[in-house]
């Protein structure tokens, strides 16, 4: 278990030794004021974030204006921006705790986590945290997905909107020129290979077809089955061709300037004030005050647990000789375990997630009292982005319910997904996963509005995490399969690698060429997999440390309810969920009051 001291935790949160009852939110005289001011600043960066509010399905009525826009990307917002998450922060820091809630402190708590943290970032003097467009991320790799998935079209007026929309993308192309070039300036550079990706994706979308793209192509569909009249398409490719694939060349010509003189290494201790910035996103996404050291030890040590309870298993089957890491990678490349590697397989992979899917739903009442309503669906990722995205993501559903969530798995190459290897991460992305308890937070309607649609990396993805052991052990779907069983523990492990790699990359000033070896031989992940995960690691530092850190607070806050009486996991789930996202700090408080 973690060392609590190394937990973050606020003079709000440090008070919550008080009992606080489930999904409570008291009305005080105290706690209306709070919470009027934090809906207030809750709705005001709504306004700023428009895409935001399609999300979460309420750029409606009064807000209906945010339909038809994307957000302002330029300098002079991005100023803006850091100027109130600083005033935002000296307002909140010393809000006083007297006559709050119980549930209103927990309220507090959160919001003061996420206003210090947002202030530290609004003090560093470039843009970026620390890359603004990436191999996984910017303007060029978010909005067609976005228009495709997330846009509504119901009406003609909505298609008008995603036409604004579609302008609105050239112009962000634009401002994220002016901001990559500021930063340049600062000396914030992407890598050298990560360039490489950034650029062939950029390239890949710009030679498309416009009416080939899959956001036109959405537009077309949805428009014809609603039967809206107009010449959609058409109307759209004019916008892509005159205006889209412009920006987007221009913004390749701002990478392709950058790359003879772009680094090597890929660490953002290469980078001015690269320690603060490292240190800036483990405690952002991991809720922590770790160091990369400690980080880096507690990966070693569970990799080794970790890959003891994988042995065990192998030699039961007979599979003995070489380490861990080669006789799970030799499973790994057994024809009889992959799906081809063509449309047709493909596709009937995502048949068999969605059978795994409909097995383990009747399930879940098993464990949980508390279900959601929102229905998941599982999609490809978009061939156009599929070289830079993860093995698998969600997409939250809308709060209006008008949208499901979606479960998407990237499909580049199937054999960087052995069929032993699906079950645990469709738990993982789907139900009990992330779109479990996201939709139940999103559901939990005695939660405000800001605490229904926020949420802490290591808390959502600790809690994806530690729903594979809720699958294996507790639903036991792995019962007479023991390569399903050795898939759940190699999931375990490859984020436990996930530890080491994160912080050798960025604390320990590993080669990009060492952290794919480390995890081809320790996490038994296949190449071309661990090149795509070392990739999002070096644009993400940080990030990949949430969730063996979420999820093993999670697993010890389990461990101390089960060690009392009367323990119920129903209660503990609903206990666990029913509050929402939270840092993990003011999770315990929550768990042991």
């Amino acid at each position: 278990m973690l060392d609590r001291r190394s937990l973050l935790l606020s003079a709000a949160g440090a008070s919550l030794i008080a009992a606080l009852p489930v999904s409570v939110f008291a009305q005080s005289q105290q706690d209306a004021a709070l919470d009027a001011w934090l809906t207030e600043r809750f709705y005001d960066n709504v306004e700023r974030n428009p895409t935001f509010a399609t999300s979460l399905g309420i750029d409606k009525d009064d807000r209906a204006h945010l339909a038809a826009e994307l957000g302002d990307l330029s300098m002079e917002a991005e100023a803006a921006d850091k100027a109130r998450d600083i005033a935002y922060w000296e307002r909140l820091k010393d809000w006083p705790t007297t006559n709050l809630s119980d549930s209103m402190k927990v309220t507090l708590a959160v919001s003061q986590f996420q206003a210090e943290t947002a202030a530290m970032r609004a003090e560093l003097p470039f843009v970026g945290s620390p890359y603004i467009v990436a191999q996984n991320g910017g303007a060029y790799f978010s909005v067609p997905d976005f228009m495709t998935n997330q846009h509504r079209l119901e009406t003609a007026a909505d298609a008008e909107a995603f036409l604004s929309r579609l302008k609105a993308f050239a112009v962000q192309l634009d401002q994220e020129n002016a901001r990559l070039e500021a930063d340049a300036d600062a000396g914030i550079t992407l890598p050298a290979v990560i360039m490489d990706k950034t650029l062939t994706q950029l390239k890949t979308l710009r030679d498309t077809p416009a009416a080939e793209m899959a956001m036109v192509q959405a537009l077309v569909r949805k428009t014809g089955e609603k039967s809206i009249a107009g010449d959609w398409g058409a109307r759209a490719a004019v916008i892509v061709d005159d205006e889209v694939k412009p920006a987007l060349t221009r913004q390749i010509a701002v990478f392709e300037a950058q790359r003879p003189n772009a680094s090597t290494d890929v660490g953002v201790w290469r980078l001015p004030q690269g320690e603060r910035l490292y240190n800036l996103g483990i405690r952002g996404y991991t809720t922590t005050t770790y160091t990369g050291a400690e980080i880096h030890e507690i990966g070693l040590r569970q990799v080794a647990s970790i890959q003891a309870e994988i042995d065990t298993i192998l030699k039961s089957l007979g599979i003995t000789e070489g380490t861990v890491g080669e006789r799970v990678n030799a499973l790994g490349q057994d024809p009889q375990h992959l799906w081809p590697n063509t449309d047709e397989g493909k596709v009937a992979l995502i048949a068999s997630l969605n059978e795994m899917v409909a097995a383990i739903t009747p399930r879940l009442p098993e464990v949980f009292s508390t279900l959601p309503q929102a229905p998941v669906e599982i999609r490809r990722v978009p061939v156009s982005i599929q070289i830079g995205a993860p093995g698998g993501y969600y997409q939250a559903a809308s709060l209006d319910g008008s949208r499901p969530g979606a479960y998407y798995i990237n499909l580049r190459d199937t054999a960087n997904r052995p069929k032993w290897s699906l079950p645990t991460l469709t738990y993982h992305e789907a139900v009990p996963g992330h779109h479990f308890q996201i939709s139940v937070a999103r559901e939990a309607g005695t939660l405000p509005i800001y605490r229904r649609a926020s949420g802490f990396s290591a808390y959502n993805e600790g809690w994806a995490l530690y729903s594979e052991r809720v699958a294996a052990d507790d639903l036991n779907m792995y019962e007479g399969n023991p390569l399903g069983r050795i898939g759940y523990l190699q999931a375990y492990l490859f984020r436990a690698v996930r530890l080491v790699v994160d912080t050798g990359l960025h604390d320990k000033r590993w080669s990009r060429e060492q952290a794919i070896a480390y995890m081809i031989a320790e996490a038994a992940t296949p190449a071309n997999a661990a090149q795509s995960e070392v990739d999002r690691y070096i644009v993400w530092p940080g990030q990949a440390c949430s969730y063996k850190l979420g999820q093993t607070v999670i697993e010890g806050l389990r461990q101390e309810a089960e060690a009392k009486p009367g323990f119920d996991i129903k209660a503990f789930h609903d206990r666990m969920l029913l509050n929402g996202s939270v840092p993990l700090a003011v999770l315990q408080g929550i768990m042991r009051a």
